[in-house]
C-alpha cells in the first residue's frame, strides 16, 4: 500500500511540543563559546544627515567590549538587489544619512545580552533632520530625494511607458479605482537571529535564521569580499520565515565582521520592536486598476498601473512587482491586458517578499476589479467570473500577462466552492436582512485566483543513502520553518525503499553537508525538493536492484523492492538493502529540475457578518478550494492551507504597518499591529480538488501560499459586499471598524 496520500503524523512534533525546538539564540555549540552579543544603535529618525556620532561613553560602559561606527568599518555598502538603481546602496551601520527608523548606525558589543540596551543607549548621535517621504505619489515626484547621487526615487521600473489609449475603444463599459495594498509586517515568532566565529583554518561558521543556507552562505561571503567556500553556514531551527529571511541578512556579516575584529564569536538576536521596524516588510502597493468590457458579462481590456514601495533601501521588494504584473489577468482569458510598475524609495522599513510575494497583489487587483465591474452592469459577481475564466481544453495557456498556466479548472473550482457554501442560500438570506433593515448586515465574497510556485528556481538537490544498519538518511538542499518537511521527504523516500520513516532521517541546512541547494521560498518545496528525494530514491532503488541481480542470481526485471528488502517477485528470496549497503555504499546524489513553474488555483467563498453601526466586520465563515495537484500528506497540506487562510483574512480586516507623517512607525509592537489569534476565526471548510501538473512526476504544485493569496479579496469583498446596498463602493484593506463606518457614512447608507 502506498504511504503517499495518507495522513502521516509529523514527525518533528515531538521534540517541538516536548524538549522545544533549538533556535539560533538557544544553541550551545562549543565554537560560541565565549561570544560576545551584539546590540545595535537604531536611529530613532526616519532622514536626516549624521552630524557626529560620540561613543565614549558607551566604551566605558559595564561590560562593553567595543563599539565600531561606520568610520571603523571596511565593509562596502551592498546593492541589495542586482537590478535596483545602482546608486541606491546600502551601508552595514550608515554613516553619513539615516533612511528610516530604526536604521542601525553603531554596533556595541558586550560581555552580557543585558548589558547592551544600557550601553548602546549612551551612543550620542546628532542628527540635522530632513524631510521623510511616506506617500508614494509624493515619492514619484522627486521633490524629496533619498539618493542625491540617484537623482531619482525611482530604484525600478517594468515597462514605465505610456498606455494604449485605446485599450478600452470596443468596451461598453469601463471602470476605474484606485486600491492600497498595504504594507504588513511578516511578524515570525523568532525573529531575526544570528552567530558567528572564525575557526584557526581562517573559515567562518556562521549559525542563522534562515529560509535557505546556501543563499545565505554566497551573500554574506560576497558581502565579506570573501569565497563562498570560507563560509559554513549552518540552520537551527527557524521559527518562521514568511518571505522575509530569504537568503542572508545584511546583519549577518556585519556579525561575522565583528567576531573577526574582535577575535572572539558574536551573537545577536533582535528584540520584536527591532523586528518591527528592521525586518522586510511585505506588500506595500499603490494600484490603479481599470476594466472594462460587455454588458453581458464579457471582460474585454484590463489595465493595472503599480507604485510600489521599496522602503528606505531597495532590496528583493522591487522584484516583486515582476509577478505582480506576470500574474496581474488572474484566472481569466482576457483579450486585452497591459500593466506597468514603478517602484520607488520612501523614508521606511525596506520591503521584500510576504507569503504570495506579489502574486496576492495581482490577485487581489483584478478580483476587486471583477467585482467593480460586476456592479457596475448589476450581475451576480461568481456569474462574471465564470463568464470570463480560461476553459480547461485552453491549456497550457500563456496569458496576457506573459504566464503559461500547465494545467487548470478555474470553473470546476469556482463552482465546487459555491455549492459547498450553499450560495444561492446565502444570497437569499442577505436579501432577507437587506429587506428588513437589520442592524448586522450579511456579506458575501467570491474570488478566484491562480498563483506562480516555484517561479524561477526549476532545481533542486538531493540525496538518499541507505545505511548497513538500514537506517536512510536523507540530504536536501530545501530548508523547512514549519512545513514539515521531515515527515514529507521521509515519506517520499519510504515511498520508494518501503522503509519505515521512523528510520529515515531528513538533514538540511548545512552547506558543508549539503553545498547545492536553492533553499525554501515560493511554495517550491516539494515540486523540487521533494521530488528530488522521490527521485533519488527511485534511482536508488534501480542501482540496489542491479545489485541485487547478481546475488540472487535474477533478472533485474524479475525484481523487486518490499519493506527494505529486494525479492524476487512471487518468492520470499531476496536481500536487504542495508545487507547491499554493508558491500558498498548504497546512495545516489541528484538534481531534480522541472524546467518551468506550476500554477496552482483555486476559489474561495468568505462570509462575514457587518455591524453597520460600529463597522465591525466578522469572519462567519470561509470555504475554500486549493488545487494544488495530488496531495502528498493531507495533514500537512491542510496545515498550510490553515495558515495562508488565517493570514489571508488577517490582512484583509486588521494588518498594516502605519507611518506617521514624519516617518515614525506606530506598529511597534504587538500592542498596535493587529492580527487575529485562532479564537478570532471561525473553522475552514476545505474542499479537496487535486488537478496535477504534467512538469513532474507525481504531479504536485506548491501549496504554502494558496490560502493567503485567495482568502483575502474574498474577505474584503464580503465586507464591501456586506454594506454595498447602502452606496458603499470600495473599502481600502485593512476594513477595519473605522474605515468601514466611515464609508457607509460617506456613501449617507447611514444617518
Amino acid at each position: 500500500m502506498s504511504i503517499m496520500g495518507t495522513r502521516v503524523v509529523r514527525t518533528e512534533d515531538p521534540v517541538f511540543l516536548s524538549r522545544g525546538a533549538t533556535y539560533t539564540d538557544d544553541l550551545t555549540d562549543e565554537r560560541l563559546t565565549g561570544a560576545l552579543h551584539l546590540t545595535l544603535v537604531r536611529s530613532p529618525l526616519a532622514h536626516g544627515r549624521i552630524t557626529g556620532i560620540d561613543v565614549e561613553a558607551a566604551k566605558a560602559a559595564p561590560g562593553v567590549v567595543a563599539v565600531f561606527t561606520a568610520a571603523d568599518l571596511d565593509l562596502s555598502p551592498a546593492l541589495l538587489f542586482p537590478a535596483a538603481n545602482r546608486a541606491m546602496v546600502r551601508p552595514f551601520l550608515a554613516g553619513d544619512r539615516v533612511r528610516f527608523v530604526g536604521e542601525p548606525v553603531a554596533a556595541v558589543l558586550t560581555e552580557h545580552p543585558y548589558q547592551g540596551q544600557d550601553a548602546a543607549d549612551l551612543v550620542e548621535v546628532d542628527y540635522d533632520p530632513l524631510p521623510a517621504v511616506i506617500d508614494l505619489k509624493e515619492s514619484l515626484a522627486d521633490e524629496v530625494v533619498l539618493f542625491e547621487e540617484a537623482g531619482t526615487n525611482l530604484a525600478l521600473a517594468f515597462d514605465d511607458q505610456e498606455f494604449d489609449e485605446h485599450l478600452f475603444d470596443d468596451c461598453e463599459v469601463v471602470v476605474t479605482d484606485e486600491i492600497v495594498n498595504q504594507r504588513l509586517a511578516a511578524s515570525p515568532l523568532e525573529t531575526r537571529a544570528a552567530a558567528a566565529a572564525w575557526g584557526d583554518d581562517g573559515r567562518l561558521t556562521l549559525f542563522a535564521s534562515s529560509q535557505n543556507a546556501q543563499m545565505a552562505r554566497d551573500e554574506v561571503a560576497g558581502w565579506l569580499g570573501i569565497e563562498p567556500a570560507q563560509v559554513h553556514v549552518i540552520l537551527p531551527d527557524v521559527g518562521g520565515g514568511f518571505g522575509a529571511k530569504i537568503g542572508g541578512d545584511p546583519t549577518f556579516a556585519l556579525v561575522a565582521w565583528l567576531a573577526k575584529q574582535v577575535g572572539r564569536p558574536v551573537r545577536w538576536t533582535e528584540t520584536r520592536s527591532e523586528n518591527m521596524t528592521g525586518m522586510l516588510q511585505g506588500r506595500a502597493q499603490l494600484q490603479t486598476i481599470t476594466i472594462g468590457g460587455r454588458r453581458d458579462g464579457t471582460v474585454l481590456a484590463y489595465r493595472l498601473d503599480v507604485l510600489a514601495d521599496a522602503g528606505g533601501y531597495p532590496a528583493v521588494g522591487v522584484f516583486l512587482p515582476f509577478f505582480t504584473r506576470q500574474m496581474a489577468p488572474g484566472v481569466y482569458d482576457i483579450p486585452k491586458v497591459e500593466s506597468r510598475a514603478r517602484v520607488l524609495v520612501t523614508t521606511t522599513t525596506p520591503t521584500g517578499a510576504y507569503r504570495g510575494a506579489g502574486r496576492p497583489e495581482a490577485t487581489a487587483a483584478i478580483e476587486r476589479a471583477m467585482d467593480l465591474f460586476a456592479a457596475e452592469i448589476g450581475m451576480d459577481p461568481a456569474e462574471v467570473r465564470k463568464r470570463n475564466v480560461v476553459p480547461p481544453d485552453k491549456f497550457p495557456f500563456t496569458t496576457k500577462g506573459g504566464a503559461t498556466y500547465d494545467t487548470g479548472e478555474y470553473e470546476k473550482a469556482i463552482d465546487r466552492v459555491l455549492e459547498a457554501a450553499g450560495y444561492s442560500d446565502l444570497r437569499a438570506e442577505q436579501a432577507a436582512r437587506r429587506e428588513r433593515g437589520d442592524v448586522v448586515q450579511l456579506g458575501i465574497g467570491v474570488s478566484a485566483y491562480v498563483e506562480i510556485t516555484g517561479g524561477g528556481e526549476f532545481r533542486e538537490d538531493a540525496s538518499v543513502e541507505v545505511h548497513p544498519d538500514g537506517a536512510v538518511t536523507v540530504l536536501t538542499g530545501t530548508s523547512p520553518h514549519g512545513q514539515g518537511h521531515a515527515t514529507a521527504w521521509a515519506m517520499l523516500a519510504s515511498e520508494h525503499l518501503g522503509i519505515p520513516i521512523e528510520k529515515i532521517t531528513v538533514k538540511h541546512g548545512d552547506t558543508d553537508l549539503i553545498p547545492r541547494g536553492v533553499g525554501t521560498m515560493g511554495s517550491r518545496s516539494l515540486q523540487t525538493g521533494g521530488v528530488a528525494v522521490y527521485q533519488a530514491a527511485g534511482q536508488l532503488v534501480e542501482i540496489a536492484k542491479q545489485r541485487a541481480a547478481d546475488l540472487l542470481e535474477a533478472s533485474v526485471d524479475d525484481l523487486e523492492v518490499v519493506d527494505g528488502r529486494v525479492t524476487v517477485k512471487g518468492t520470499g528470496t531476496g536481500v536487504d538493502l542495508a545487507d547491499l549497503a554493508a558491500k558498498e555504499q548504497l546512495r545516489v546524489d541528484t538534481a531534480f529540475d522541472s524546467g518551468a513553474a506550476t500554477f496552482p488555483f483555486g476559489a474561495h467563498v468568505a462570509v462575514v457578518e457587518v455591524d453597520t453601526e460600529s463597522g465591525k466586520a466578522v469572519v462567519d465563515r470561509i470555504v475554500t478550494v486549493d488545487d494544488a495537484g495530488p496531495v502528498l500528506n493531507p495533514l500537512l497540506a491542510e496545515g498550510q492551507r490553515h495558515g495562508g487562510i488565517a493570514q489571508g483574512i488577517s490582512q484583509a480586516l486588521l494588518e498594516e504597518v502605519v507611518y506617521d507623517a514624519d516617518g515614525n512607525p506606530l506598529t511597534a509592537t504587538f500592542a498596535d499591529y493587529g492580527f487575529p489569534s485562532a479564537a478570532e476565526l471561525p473553522s475552514f471548510t476545505l474542499v479537496s480538488m487535486e488537478t496535477p501538473t504534467p512538469l513532474n512526476p507525481i504531479g504536485a504544485k506548491g501549496i504554502g501560499e494558496a490560502g493567503t493569496i485567495g482568502a483575502t479579496p474574498a474577505v474584503q469583498s464580503a465586507v464591501i459586499d456586506a454594506v454595498s446596498h447602502l452606496g458603499v463602493r470600495h473599502i481600502d484593506m485593512p476594513t477595519s471598524p473605522l474605515r468601514v463606518w466611515e464609508a457607509i457614512r460617506a456613501a449617507g447608507g447611514v444617518k
